[in-house]
C-alpha cells in the first residue's frame, strides 16, 4: 500500500533513518532544513513524504520563491526543492510517481514552475522523473572528497597554493567562530556583491540572522592583520556526510594579497576534511554552454570533480512561463 504523507504524519524518526541511509541524502531535505524554511517570514516553505506499506521512502522538502515588485513577483513564482528529493535506495518507480504526481497536483496553482536542483546523482530515477513530465536540464555542479587534509592539499591548482602562501605570509586570519557583528558586517558586503556584480536578488536578512543560528551551520569570516572583515563564507553541514558551500564573497580587489575569496573557501574545504567530512559540495558550477564561466574555473582550481547532476524542471503554466521569460529578459535589458 502507498500514501502520500504530510506534517504531522511524517514520522520524525523515519525521516532521520532516511537521511541517514539515502545514497542522494542533503542538508537540504532535513528536518531541520524544513523548520528553518518555515520559519522564514518571507518563505512559503513545503514537505510531501511518500510511504510505501507503512514505511517511509521518499520526502521533498522545498519552498516557493518569488522576486521583485508585483509583476516580477507574479511571474517568477516558482517551487525551489535544493538538493533534489531525499530517496529510499530501494524506492520503487510506482512510488516515485505518486510523491511526483502529489507535487505537481498541490504545486500547479501556486507557481509556474517546479524546479530540483540536484547535488547528487540522480540518474537510476531520471526515466521516473521524464515520465512525469519532469525535463532534465544540464548543470554542473564540483565537489571535492576530503578524507584528510594531505588529499586536499594534493588537489590544489599551483596558483592556489601560491595565493595561500602568499596571503598567510601578509598576516590574513581565518575567525571560524565570530559573532553577528562580523555577520552583518559579512551581510552587506554581499548586498555589495549582489548588486554590482551577481545582478540577482539577495535574501534579507533574516535569512542569514537565522541560518547563523542553527546547529548545522558554519560561519568562516577572513580578517586583515587589524581585524577588519575582508570576506566571508557560509556553510551548512550534513554531519559527517556533507559540507555545502553556501555562500561566500570577499574584497579580491583591494586585497589582493589576501585573497579574501580563496582563503575562506580554502578554510572551507580544510574544515570538511578536519572534521570528518567526506565531501565538500560548491552546490553549483553553471551550464555546460556558460563559455567562459568563471566561478566554475574559480572552484575548480581548488581540485575535485566537475560533475554534471543536472537539474529537473517541471512547467505547470506554460502561457505564464513562456509570458515571464519574456517580462524578465524586458526588464533585464531596460536595467
Amino acid at each position: 500500500m502507498y500514501r502520500i504523507v504530510e506534517l504531522p504524519e511524517i514520522k520524525k524518526d523515519e525521516w532521520t533513518q532516511l537521511v541517514n541511509e539515502s545514497p542522494v541524502a542533503s542538508w537540504f531535505q532535513t528536518y531541520e532544513a524544513f523548520s528553518f524554511f518555515e520559519s522564514l517570514s518571507f518563505m512559503n516553505a513545503f514537505v510531501l513524504g511518500v510511504e510505501s506499506d507503512n514505511h517511509l521512502k521518499g520526502i521533498v522538502v522545498g519552498y516557493i520563491q518569488q522576486d521583485g515588485g508585483f509583476a516580477k513577483r507574479y511571474f517568477s513564482r516558482r517551487a525551489i526543492i535544493n538538493g533534489g528529493p531525499l530517496l529510499a535506495e530501494d524506492i520503487k518507480e510506482e512510488v516515485l510517481t505518486l510523491l511526483l504526481s502529489a507535487l505537481k497536483s498541490r504545486l500547479k496553482k501556486k507557481t509556474i514552475y517546479i524546479e530540483f536542483r540536484n547535488y547528487a546523482n540522480y540518474e537510476p530515477w531520471k526515466d521516473t522523473f521524464e515520465k512525469n513530465g519532469f525535463s532534465y536540464e544540464p548543470h554542473y555542479d564540483v565537489h571535492i572528497e576530503t578524507p584528510d587534509i594531505e588529499t586536499v592539499h594534493a588537489g590544489l591548482n599551483r596558483n592556489r597554493k601560491r595565493n595561500i602562501k602568499k596571503a598567510l605570509e601578509n598576516g590574513i586570519c581565518i575567525d571560524n567562530n565570530p559573532g553577528e557583528k562580523e555577520l552583518n558586517i559579512f551581510y552587506r558586503q554581499m548586498q555589495r556583491l549582489y548588486r554590482d556584480k551577481v545582478k540577482t536578488p539577495l535574501y534579507p536578512y533574516e535569512f542569514f540572522q537565522k541560518i547563523y543560528k542553527l546547529p548545522s551551520s558554519r560561519l568562516f569570516i577572513a580578517k586583515d592583520k587589524e581585524g577588519c572583515v575582508i570576506g566571508g563564507m557560509m556553510c551548512i553541514a550534513l554531519e559527517k556526510k556533507v559540507l555545502y558551500a553556501w555562500y561566500a564573497c570577499g574584497d579580491d580587489e583591494k586585497y589582493k594579497t589576501l585573497s579574501p575569496s580563496v582563503m575562506v573557501n580554502y578554510a572551507s574545504i580544510c574544515h570538511a576534511a578536519e572534521n570528518g567530512f567526506h565531501t565538500f559540495d560548491f552546490m553549483g558550477a553553471g551550464k555546460p554552454d556558460d563559455g567562459g564561466y568563471g566561478v566554475r574555473d574559480f572552484k575548480l582550481k581548488f581540485g575535485g570533480k566537475l560533475l554534471e547532476l543536472g537539474r529537473f524542471d517541471y512547467i505547470c503554466n506554460p502561457m505564464l512561463f513562456s509570458l515571464g521569460k519574456l517580462a524578465v529578459s524586458i526588464m533585464k535589458k531596460k536595467k
